[in-house]
């Protein structure tokens, strides 16, 4: 009976290695960031930003992997179908993980609630208002006053139907009152070439993105997003600053995901790694040149957070009637 015993025991060791010891020796190689998006934007600066630390918290190489297409749907999907291993995460936005669920709805490849785990939010991103510098008014008031005398007259660019600049500015209109003319575009150095030229009036953009526009006095800054001003330009005003808009906060955001398989422990593990290199005041600092201000937060909160996120998405996309292009 003893050999038989023995056999018995390497079976069971065997059975048990790929669960507890992957989970215990974590991360035993190279893991990847998919970032959505296209190199050389500031969604992949950010991940490149936070796979630098990582690779010094994880003791392990982190790389980067740009899949874009379909808004960010390509490299969301993906992320969703990748083994639940912790080697394959997702630095995704609003757009892919909360909004689109609520334009694209079964059209989706993927449902983030049930595909994608939320491990750590990286940073909120809020958009700047940006105008003409031709275009008469030097602060929201004064825009919402020339809207009002001027309807249907203003038109705003965003990178996209149903992203959150488009929801910037469907929001800005509902509470002001004044109807202006969307104008989609596929990425953010379009619009703000045509805003420069007088082509469009206004734009919602990161900060990243304009400051070079700002920088050269090409285009002005009206306000930011955000509830409150940021610490990255504190001389731009919030729209909530004004009156009539008090009630404005609405922000784009990044944060990691892992497939929804990934055992607890590891995306345990990768929260406080998450969490710890946002402590860095390095990464902290890099963060909020490209147009971000970043807030660590336990995987509940993140969960939290988001689901506050979507139901403010939600309001906006079925007051405004959005639908996919």
């Amino acid at each position: 009976m003893k050999p038989i015993l023995s056999c018995s025991l390497l079976l069971c060791a065997a059975a048990l290695t790929p669960a507890a010891f992957a989970q215990g020796d974590y991360p035993a190689k190279a893991i990847t960031i998919v970032v959505p998006f296209s190199a050389g934007g500031g969604v992949d600066a950010m991940a490149r930003l936070l796979a630098e630390k990582l690779r010094a918290s994880l003791q392990q190489t982190v790389l980067v992997d740009n899949k874009p297409g379909a808004s960010g749907m390509v490299g969301a999907a993906a992320v969703s179908k990748a083994a639940g291993d912790g080697y394959t995460l997702l630095l995704g936005s609003a757009g892919e993980t909360s909004i689109n669920p609520l334009i694209y709805k079964s059209r989706m490849q993927y449902q983030p609630q049930r595909d994608l785990a939320p491990i750590g939010l990286v940073a909120r991103v809020p958009n700047v208002l940006v105008a003409n510098p031709g275009l008469p008014v030097g602060n929201l008031a004064e825009l919402a006053a020339y809207a009002a005398k001027n309807p249907g007259k203003l038109s705003y660019a965003t990178s996209g139907v149903g992203n959150p600049q488009h929801l910037n500015g469907e929001l800005l209109q509902s509470v002001l009152g004044v109807k202006m003319q969307h104008v989609p575009y596929k990425g953010a150095s379009g619009q703000l070439v045509d805003v420069a030229s007088g082509a469009v009036d206004l734009t919602f953009v990161s900060y990243a993105g304009a400051a070079p526009f700002l920088k050269g006095n090409r285009v002005k800054a009206l306000a930011v997003t955000s509830a409150k001003r940021t610490s990255f330009a504190p001389e731009i005003p919030a729209i909530a600053e004004t009156p009539a808009a008090k009630a404005y906060d609405l922000e784009n955001w990044f944060g990691v995901f892992a497939p929804a398989k990934t055992p607890a422990a590891i995306q345990a593990r990768l929260s406080e790694a998450i969490a710890a290199a946002l402590k860095d005041p390095d990464l902290a600092r890099r963060l909020r040149e490209q147009g971000g201000e970043p807030e660590p937060m336990t995987q509940a909160q993140f969960r939290d957070f988001i689901a506050r996120e979507s139901a403010k998405y939600a309001r906006i996309v079925e007051a405004a009637h959005i639908l996919p292009e």
